[in-house]
């Protein structure tokens, strides 16, 4: 059974606590619930994806509740990225980074990796408790987003891999993020969301 968490501290701390054990919480983002467990842990990736009914081989973002939280896990940082974050994280932008030596990288953690800070104030707060998230949207693959606890509960109702939902309230939906591709020498826009190409290129210029 799906564990239902409020949205306090006493309940950030349990799905923190269950994170830490391997666990997957559901919680809402600035744009729809997500479905999470701690970033390189490997085990739990792959009940994500058997959560959701997507194949494993498709990469999963971080949410981090901070630039020097991705650094931290061994991601490359440069004076880019730094520009960038210090314009819009939180917000709707995602950058892809390479790892690097050192930090606390793990062998399960990808070359390149994308990461993005939400600009929640629930997800934050569960972040930093547990550290960085490998995160996808709650919902089945192929099947509608959820944007409260009860659509979370009623789509992962008929299995128990889900093992909790923090419950922050119903959140606003939206476009997705912008995706900019920082792990080489040339920039380049994956996707274009709600920051435009030309804004981006006003940060760090040329982007492919």
């Amino acid at each position: 059974m799906i564990e239902r968490l409020p949205a306090t501290p006493e309940g950030l701390a349990a799905a923190a606590a269950l994170l830490d054990s391997g666990g997957l919480t559901a919680f809402p983002t600035d744009t729809v619930y997500g479905i999470g467990c701690r970033a390189g842990n490997a085990e739990a990736l792959a009940r994500i994806f058997a959560a959701k009914r997507r194949p494993a081989e498709k990469q999963v973002p971080i949410l981090a509740s901070s630039l020097e939280q991705a650094a931290a896990l061994g991601y490359r940082v440069d004076d880019r990225v730094r520009r960038l974050a210090a314009r819009w994280w939180p917000g709707p932008l995602t950058i892809v980074l390479r790892v690097e030596h050192g930090g606390d990288a793990t062998p399960s953690m990808a070359v390149t990796q994308a990461f993005r800070v939400p600009d929640h104030r629930v997800a934050l707060s569960l972040i930093e408790r547990s550290g960085p998230l490998t995160t996808s949207s709650a919902n089945r693959s192929g099947e509608p987003e959820t944007y409260d606890a009860d659509d979370v509960l009623v789509a992962f109702a008929d299995d128990d891999l889900l093992d909790a939902v923090v419950d922050g309230g119903r959140v606003p939906g939206g476009v997705a993020s912008t995706v900019v591709d920082l792990s080489e020498t040339q920039p380049r826009l994956v996707r274009e969301g709600p920051i435009t190409l030309e804004q981006l290129m006003e940060i760090i210029g040329r982007i492919d």
